[in-house]
């Protein structure tokens, strides 16, 4: 590496909810960073991965998927979304192809065309990469590239699957020698830029996703209320967990506490091997309506949206 000129770069990763940005940056950069589920929109926040290529380190910006946006926090998560692309030296989008390829009119095309349009719109070039090629007839995915390379500005195609690893080496490569000349702004082991108390309320609650993904659509958020590092090196994590309604608390606390009891020694057992020493971790359960909340979305790392100006009125004489 002595003998090759360093680069470094940020990549953002645009895509609709459950296109796979998660798991793809997670493999990208060899190391978990972000948290995975079956549920769409899990992403919330823009969460970097730092990796390394040769001479290249790359910080992957994983961000939230881009949709029509309903509640403040959907606005906050979309914004977001918009900022990292904004602030990248390049733009992937990731498209989930036999959920385009099946349904061109569905909600996962409508939301990919969204991204495609917003950056046209920006007059900003980007790389293609589709996504989940093992699950797509091989013959189906050279329409689909052209169909999307005719709607927007992409510089390159990639076809990857990001649960297999299939393709991502070449797109690594590339990503690697296309990111600007420069010195590396990250230490060489480190995998992630992204606040441990942020970090740790992600870990716990992809537990809850996990396990009451059926249960509770969307209706938790997790907030590290305490961080206490201990004499012996261990370190004591306090937790809330908020639901937005009354009926929904018992679903996370669980008979006796079962189930909440369980959603924390899951997460300690994460957190543990994520820091590498002992954690004491104490979850609480409150109700609050914490998607609409300013406060809290700044707490789990979102900008709340602006509210839209009103036009003026004028006085017709």
């Amino acid at each position: 590496m002595a003998d090759e000129a360093k680069r470094f770069g940020f990549v953002a990763i645009l895509g609709a909810p459950n296109a796979g940005k998660s798991t793809l940056v997670n493999l990208l950069v060899g190391s978990k960073v972000s948290i995975v589920s079956r549920k769409v929109q899990t992403t919330r926040m823009r969460i970097r991965g730092v990796a390394i290529e040769g001479a290249s380190q790359i910080v992957f910006v994983d961000t939230p998927g881009i949709f029509a946006p309903k509640r403040k926090l959907d606005e906050a998560m979309v914004d977001a979304a918009w900022a990292g692309a904004a602030d990248a030296d390049l733009v992937a989008v990731l498209v989930d192809a036999p959920a385009v390829a099946a349904e061109p009119n569905g909600l996962a095309a409508k939301d990919t065309a969204r991204i495609v349009e917003g950056l046209n719109k920006a007059d900003r070039e980007a790389i293609l990469v589709l996504n989940k090629v093992d699950a797509i007839q091989r013959e189906k995915l050279l329409p689909l590239a052209d169909a999307l390379n005719k709607q927007g500005k992409f510089s390159d195609t990639f076809m990857v699957s990001a649960q297999t690893g299939s393709g991502t080496k070449v797109l690594l490569k590339h990503l690697a020698t296309h990111v600007p000349a420069g010195e590396w702004a990250y230490p060489e082991e480190q995998a992630a830029d992204i606040p441990l108390r942020l970090l740790a309320a992600e870990i716990t609650r992809e537990r809850i996703y996990d396990r009451l993904h059926q249960e509770l659509p969307y209706a938790s958020t997790v907030v590290t209320d305490q961080w206490t590092q201990k004499k012996d090196g261990s370190v004591r994590i306090d937790q809330t967990i908020f639901v937005e309604r009354e009926s929904q608390k018992p679903i996370v606390l669980g008979k006796g506490g079962a189930m909440v009891k369980l959603l924390g020694e899951q997460a300690r057992k994460a957190l543990e091997e994520m820091l590498g020493h002992r954690v004491h971790l104490f979850l609480h359960v409150k109700v609050g309506n914490w998607s609409e909340d300013p406060r809290h979305l700044r707490e789990i790392g979102l900008e709340p949206a602006q509210p839209k100006k009103a036009a003026k009125k004028t006085n017709k004489r």
